[in-house]
């Protein structure tokens, strides 16, 4: 159990840690982004529960209304909005990278708690495929929701703008990768080894507008 539960949530933390190592923070943002993330770990159950409801009642159960809304609007959403209310609102952000790393924290709380189910139920050789697939495209939806939310915090003009991106823009990459697990079958992989490198690229290339940015 415990060699199941490591490996379930080691992949999470060790992205967490190279996007929060990158800039020293003080005490009190140290404790947000554990907050953030424990949200992330606790945010998991309800979305399933509702997840659960509609495919029990047999709704949007077609590939793209699976894969946009099911999966990618439900949990996209539900992180965004705790992020939105936990650091935009409440939250200490002094520059556009500290919304990277709340976003990243969440993100991965939530995907780590959701492997620790899945490798439960599927087993520990599911461990590498799921630490390079899902596990990093969820801290990479948060890299991407986190920079504009940062941008939305930090920047006075075009608010909403950066605010409703932060949402569209992780939904619509969460659904595409979904839509491809959906199309694809068995050979999902001709299809996912592009979109992540191009969502690693997307991802790091936000980083790095936002150190530009802040300096």
């Amino acid at each position: 159990m415990f060699a199941l539960l490591t490996a379930a949530i080691a992949p999470g933390m060790a992205l967490l840690s190279y996007f929060y190592l990158r800039n020293e923070y003080e005490s009190t943002v140290n404790a947000l982004v554990f907050r953030t993330f424990i949200i992330g770990l606790i945010l998991v159950f309800p979305v399933m529960v509702l997840q659960y409801a509609f495919t029990a009642e047999g709704l949007l159960q077609a590939g793209l209304s699976q894969a946009f809304i099911l999966y990618g609007f439900f949990e996209e959403f539900f992180k965004w909005f705790m992020l939105y209310f936990f650091a935009y609102q409440y939250g200490q952000m002094k520059r556009r990278y500290d919304g990277i790393v709340y976003g990243v924290s969440l993100s991965l709380g939530f995907a780590s708690m959701e492997n620790v189910f899945y490798i439960l139920a599927h087993g520990l050789e599911t461990a590498v495929g799921r630490a390079l697939l899902p596990v990093s495209s969820h801290a990479l939806y948060g890299v991407i929701m986190g920079y504009y939310i940062g941008r939305a915090k930090m920047e006075n003009t075009k608010r909403k703008q950066f605010l409703l991106l932060s949402l569209l823009i992780p939904v619509l990459l969460h659904g595409v990768y979904d839509f491809i697990l959906l199309t694809f079958d068995m050979y999902f992989l001709i299809g996912l080894v592009p979109f992540m490198v191009g969502l690693w690229i997307l991802a790091l290339n936000k980083v790095k507008w936002a150190n530009k940015l802040d300096h």
